[in-house]
């Protein structure tokens, strides 16, 4: 599969956001304010436009911090397979197939690929057909987006939002959205549950990578290819160079080996 090397069409300019918009949003107002070492300013201003974008559709907010490095977070949110292996209970059979379009961005890439439902019975059929594509997206180093069509050309968006406070620990955001024609209270509830669930899910599998070798494959490029990676290894391919540094006793910035255009 060819990627396609696409640009973000928005202008620097474009991505201007006031002290309004952002103190509007709770995320964001946290995200800076978490850490010694926030995101790099040209990234935060990406993640600002995006959830600006889709505000009138938010549903939910969510926060945790945990004991596991921030690099084992992107591996897992960027492997496609962990859908299927690590969901399993709270996506019920869910199956990853083939990825349809991989793209590039200056400061990450998205992918589209099918998911199916597997068994007869199952309760996400009440949300979204048997067969969609979804998409997933790398916004930032720091931002990672997915998105699922359901029912009547409506989607469910979920925005992590990650922020490094040493090398052992991050704090994690997860944001959700949607344009379902539900009832706020209830769609909440369902969001909440189902969050906490996913999140009780993965912890048992972050662990593990948190006792591997991740930043060791990841400096010396020994990741996986398989179209199901192809997001992790374009994260590699950026800010792999990062990692290349002695250990430190706080958070890594990443910056990628040429980003003119978000340097600021």
């Amino acid at each position: 599969m060819t990627a396609t090397n696409i640009e973000d069409p928005r202008s620097t300019a474009d991505i201007e956001i006031d002290s309004f918009n952002i103190k509007s949003i709770s995320t964001l107002k946290y995200y800076q304010l978490s850490s010694a070492t926030p995101p790099h300013s040209g990234y935060l201003r990406r993640t600002q436009a995006r959830m600006l974008q889709l505000r009138r559709h938010h549903k939910i907010s969510q926060e945790y911090i945990l004991p596991i490095p921030y690099l084992c977070q992107v591996y897992h949110l960027l492997d496609l397979k962990h859908l299927e292996l690590v969901h399993n209970v709270s996506l019920k059979g869910l199956k990853v197939g083939t990825v349809s379009q991989f793209e590039e961005t200056s400061s990450g890439g998205s992918v589209k690929f099918k998911t199916t439902l597997a068994p007869a019975r199952n309760l996400l059929k009440l949300w979204r057909q048997p067969v969609v594509e979804a998409e997933l997206t790398l916004h930032t180093p720091y931002t990672i987006e997915l998105n699922i069509p359901v029912y009547q050309d409506r989607n469910i968006t979920i925005i992590f939002n990650m922020l490094p406070l040493g090398d052992n620990i991050h704090k994690l955001f997860i944001d959700i959205y949607t344009d379902l024609a539900f009832p706020k209270p209830i769609l909440q509830v369902i969001f909440h549950c189902a969050a906490c669930l996913t999140l009780f899910e993965d912890l048992p599998y972050l662990r593990r990578l948190a006792k591997g070798n991740l930043q060791r494959k990841i400096k010396s490029r020994k990741v996986a290819n398989c179209d199901t990676m192809k997001l992790f290894k374009r994260f590699v391919d950026l800010y792999g160079s990062s990692f290349e540094q002695p250990d430190s006793i706080g958070a890594v910035e990443l910056r990628p080996r040429s980003l003119p255009n978000l340097v600021s």
